[in-house]
């Protein structure tokens, strides 16, 4: 071979850049000349411009970019694999895609060894798609894949097609290289096995992956534009996603500025009410609301990294399902109603007079009769305003600590796990808690969710003891307004107890306001209960 040919070679070879990341292989196109895309894309250039990815070339993250240029039909493909930014932030993917064998896989939380032991969780939520399987959150990496394979969310149809071996998966895992659809040929959305329900839909998607991000308008709206919205096929929708918590979910891929994508907490801070956590706080994080692609999309970069409000995009209590109409009592409110995307971003002393203006119920009680609120996980409004928000903590230095690698170079932690397994780098440093040893720092950790574990027994002894009371007052043939009043006095403690099992820290996040809302629950709960009493001794004494 000639030298002039050999130097073509090497120059071609090295114009696409290969990089290995966990178990992908990526491949990256060769550099465009960016001034010609920022022709077009000059809010993208904006975002870009003196940033830290300034010199990083737009084929680094988009395919068939040079087709593109040349004829404008052409869409590029845009990369929304982890290992997209994986390849330059090794450390960050690494640990993100750790897999963490504390937390195994699949824990029923109302297991006795859990935190709504049996009978009481099938009881107090007769009627929910969560009575079919109710998990333990584990690994990150494991959110889309854990959301398939779920038995309330597809009817069994998704499992895995290695066994059980699916959940000690290494690296950041895409969901179809584990999973399978047993049922290929029905697009019907139901239950396929015993004991198991179709409850998942495409808004509640919106937190396990942003794979969609360029196929889903704000809010999950029509548009021609838009591949999926809220009334999409859910099974069919699903089959278009891969990866979980893409990294662009906080970090602004053209600016490398922190930021936050969901777009019912987008909506929420946008609210002319200014009725949200963030907006009563003195020293909330300002947000800059940018409309992409004629106002299709719209981010909020943040002028710091705030973990109050990106990992609030996910845990957080949120709408993002049909439901009942509270004045009608129908299930009327469909997919394409704008509440079922929703976020109140409130705390649990706001959440019942918040869905009650909103006109919202999640589900019929069967043994009641009554409408009930169901939780997501909202740790982000429950910790505003907790004594560790005060002081200035937040999410990341708990959760996402400064770590070293092996070459001693510091960097952040996406190993998003708990404190305990940290304990030195979270709890123990020089502003934090210097004075602990390890085993007491988690000896208060124990404490502290061991007096909001009991706090829970009690709060659901008590609304067991009030949906057993108005079935009673049910047979009796107490009147309609009296069984309403009871229904409404059982709404109330539902409320301020099941916040709490939806929340993930057993009340550690805030527990002084745990205690505080599981005791208002038993005092909701007896007050319904003596109502019912009243009424049948009452209806005794009349005959």
């Amino acid at each position: 071979m000639k030298r002039p040919a050999l130097v073509f070679v090497v120059l071609l070879a090295a114009a696409t850049v290969y990089f290995l990341s966990g178990s992908a292989m990526a491949v990256r196109e060769a550099p465009v000349k960016e001034e010609k895309c920022f022709e077009c894309h000059d809010e993208i250039k904006a975002l870009k411009t003196g940033g830290k990815h300034a010199k990083v070339n737009c084929a680094s993250c988009h395919s068939g970019t040079a087709a593109h240029l040349g004829d404008s039909d052409k869409k590029p493909a845009t990369r929304v694999d982890l290992e997209a930014c994986g390849g330059c932030h090794k450390d960050q993917y690494e640990s993100f895609a750790t897999l963490n064998l504390s937390k195994p896989a699949r824990v029923e939380k109302s297991q006795l060894t859990e935190r709504s032991p049996n009978p009481f969780w099938d009881k107090l939520m007769m009627g929910h798609g969560f009575t079919k399987e109710h998990n333990a959150p584990r690994s990150h990496s494991f959110m889309l894949v854990d959301h398939l394979i779920v038995d309330r969310a597809y009817g069994g149809r998704f499992q895995s097609k290695n066994g059980w071996q699916y959940v000690s998966t290494t690296g950041a895992v895409k969901a179809w290289d584990i999973l399978e659809d047993r049922y290929p040929d029905s697009k019907e959305h139901k239950a396929f096995i015993p004991e198991s329900a179709p409850a998942a839909n495409p808004t509640c998607l919106q937190c396990k992956t942003q794979d969609q991000i360029l196929k889903w308008k704000y809010m999950g709206d029509k548009d021609p534009k838009a591949k999926w919205d809220r009334t999409s096929n859910v099974v069919e929708f699903v089959k278009d996603l891969s990866n979980a918590m893409n990294c662009f979910y906080c970090h602004d891929p053209h600016a490398a500025r922190p930021r936050i994508v969901r777009d019912g907490l987008i909506q929420a801070l946008g609210r002319p009410e200014k009725d949200t956590l963030w907006h009563k706080d003195p020293m909330a994080t300002k947000i800059d609301v940018r409309d992409f692609r004629g106002g299709f999309r719209k981010i909020a970069l943040l002028e710091k990294y705030d973990a109050k409000l990106q990992c609030g995009q996910c845990h957080v209590e949120y709408n993002c399902n049909p439901g009942f109409d509270p004045k009608t009592g129908e299930y009327s409110i469909k997919a394409a109603d704008p509440r079922t995307n929703h976020f109140p971003f409130k705390d649990v002393f706001q959440i019942y007079d918040h869905y009650n203006a909103l006109g919202f119920r999640d589900f019929k009680h069967q043994l009641t009769g009554g409408l009930l609120w169901k939780a997501q996980h909202p740790e982000a409004e429950t910790f505003w305003n907790s004594r560790h928000d005060k002081v200035g903590a937040s999410c990341n230095h708990c959760h996402m600590p400064k770590v070293k690698n092996k070459q001693g170079k510091v960097y952040t932690s996406h190993w998003q796990t708990s404190p305990r397994n940290y304990i030195k780098e979270t709890c123990l440093t020089s502003s934090c808690h210097p004075k602990l040893t390890e085993a007491q720092a988690v000896y208060e950790i124990d404490s502290v969710k061991n007096f909001i574990r009991g706090k829970l027994r009690k709060s659901e002894f008590w609304l067991s003891a009030l949906i057993d009371k108005i079935v009673e007052g049910k047979k009796a043939g107490l009147p309609d307004d009296v069984i309403k009043q009871a229904q409404e006095q059982h709404q109330k403690a539902h409320i301020y107890w099941e916040w709490w099992t939806a929340e993930n820290s057993d009340g550690f996040h805030n527990p002084d306001q745990a205690r505080l809302s599981l005791t208002k629950s038993v005092e909701e709960s007896k007050k319904g209960i003596k109502l019912i009493a009243d009424a049948m001794e009452k209806k005794t004494a009349a005959k």
